[in-house]
């Protein structure tokens, strides 16, 4: 008996060896043919998008913007690849890493942001574009966490614990308006709603991520009481910190582009190759510290487009000036295509469609209170000629599309909530993400002309004027405006700021790091 017990086992480990995952692999011949054709389904499918946004652009269809295209071209065919027999091995080539992401994708785009910003109507709106990205960004991530679980409290959708539906409200508030961005371009929509909606965007998603990583460090370690008082303060050690490390490399790569003599004709290549590297180790060097990458890469872009980039050869100029403008259209074209693949690809818990309906209906209502309540505080400081007009907050409000960033962290959130619960996050942010990219993003020039602010790119609608001096708009202040005299007197006092940056910058920092003083100044002013 005992001998028939031991064959038995001895037989069953046999079988389990033949069928073990080491059997089952491919060879590596196998493997790397699967690479082959899966970069390749990759190559082909960039080409689309690209030749696809080409004919809508020259045909004029802004309901199908190109990052919608994108989507929608990953979407079909991983679907097609889903129902289909498609080796795993390929397949594993198009999962969405979101290490993938946030270390190589998301940093040319975040450069490219800040070396091709202008920055007079940025710095113009510095005040309210700060209060959008951190109070509207609290405030959204606030309310839709609360608004989730008094739903789930009514049983009106899939209940999660507090925290949890903290750490969703954070990562959903993360917008990324990309197709808006483009469709305001192309209509030539006003320089001050460009920026806000812009700035607002790449700021806030560091808010986002710092308010995820702070509820995700709460919901692990199951001590809410002191944290939720550090998010606060460790958002603004996140952000002062990755802005002074970014500011900091810019002003090194500008002193070393200035003092080590490459603008010379043999020496282009190491020029540009130099000038391409610091970038990355702006990001690189903020996530090593455990900053934010993005602000520190946004900020490096402004400071060496604003130094390093007059320090440059014409050549190396005219070189870095294509190159980022490349890598970072492929980058964003590939990130739609790689996020609507992924999509189709991956499990979903479409089980809890309540949780789906009332998450889109929470985050209409929290993005509301974050554009309207900020504008309404930036409003109360600002001089009557100077407010944000009630068509600029719509417009603003309907910017509010979700991207690549929330795709990201939900992801990101089936690994660090219980199974489940990280399940049903991921599935509403995909419903989420996919709904404002395709509707909102497509119906975004109606709105516009909806709103009417198409064609006023030009005009100065905030009662702005251009110092072309000082490369910055100044606001001029109506003495008859109803604002009380303790608020004129704080926003006299922040002009007088202003202008002594200005000043600081145009007769210090300018001729101590670049070796072209007035033409930088023309060209800073006409970036």
């Amino acid at each position: 008996m005992m001998e028939e017990i031991v064959k038995l086992q001895h037989h069953v480990v046999m079988l389990q060896q033949q069928i073990s995952p080491e059997n089952s692999n491919p060879p590596p011949g196998k493997e790397q043919q699967a690479a082959g054709v899966g970069i390749l389904l990759q190559i082909m499918m960039l080409v689309l998008s690209f030749v696809l946004g080409h004919v809508l652009r020259r045909h004029k269809v802004y309901y199908l913007p190109e990052a919608s295209a994108s989507l929608l071209i990953g979407l079909i065919v991983g679907g097609l690849a889903n129902i289909s027999n498609t080796e795993s091995s390929i397949r594993t080539w198009f999962n969405f890493h979101e290490e993938f992401f946030f270390l190589f994708l998301l940093p040319p785009i975040i450069f490219q942001s800040g070396f091709s910003l202008a920055p007079k109507p940025f710095f113009s709106n510095f005040g309210a574009i700060v209060t959008f990205a951190i109070v509207g960004t609290f405030t959204a991530s606030v309310v839709t966490g609360v608004l989730v679980y008094l739903g789930g409290l009514t049983f009106l959708m899939y209940r999660l614990p507090f925290v949890e539906c903290l750490m969703f409200g954070a990562l959903i508030s993360a917008t990324d308006p990309v197709t808006v961005l483009s469709i305001f371009q192309e209509f030539g929509t006003d320089m001050n709603l460009y920026a806000l909606v812009f700035g607002e965007s790449v700021l806030n998603d560091a808010m986002a991520i710092s308010l995820y990583r702070t509820m995700a460090s709460v919901q692990s370690h199951d001590s809410s009481g002191k944290n939720f008082f550090m998010v606060v303060i460790r958002f603004l050690e996140t952000f002062v910190g990755s802005l002074s490390s970014g500011v900091g490399v810019g002003f090194i790569s500008a002193l070393l582009f200035k003092y080590a003599g490459l603008d010379v004709e043999n020496l282009q290549n190491l020029e540009c190759c130099l000038f391409v590297l610091f970038p990355y180790f702006s990001y690189m060097l903020a996530e090593g510290l455990g900053l934010s990458g993005i602000v520190s890469i946004l900020f490096t872009g402004m400071v060496m487009k604003h130094y390093t980039f007059s320090n440059l050869s014409e050549n190396s100029q005219r070189f870095v000036a294509a190159f980022f403008h490349l890598i970072s259209s492929l980058a964003e074209t590939f990130v739609f295509i790689y996020m609507g693949f992924d999509i189709a690809m991956e499990k979903h818990s479409w089980s809890h469609v309540g949780f789906i309906f009332f998450s889109i209906l929470f985050i209409v209502i929290a993005r509301a209170a974050n554009v309207f309540g900020c504008a309404y505080l930036v409003n109360l400081v600002r001089p009557a000629n100077r407010q944000i007009p009630v068509k600029h907050q719509k417009a603003l409000w309907y910017s509010g599309l979700r991207g690549a960033m929330a795709f990201a962290l939900a992801l990101q959130s089936v690994h660090d909530l219980p199974e489940g619960h990280g399940q049903t996050i991921f599935t509403a942010t995909t419903a989420i993400v996919v709904l404002t990219v395709l509707l909102i993003g497509g119906s975004t020039g109606t709105m516009l002309e909806a709103l009417q602010v198409v064609g006023d790119a030009n005009d100065g609608p905030l009662g702005e004027s251009f110092d072309g001096n000082t490369g910055y708009i100044a606001p001029s202040y109506d003495e008859g405006t109803s604002s009380g005299s303790r608020l004129k007197m704080r926003l006299k006092e922040f002009h007088k700021s202003t202008a002594s940056f200005t000043a600081l910058d145009r007769n210090y920092l300018t001729p101590f790091f670049t070796t072209q003083n007035g033409d930088v100044e023309e060209e800073f002013g006409k970036t």
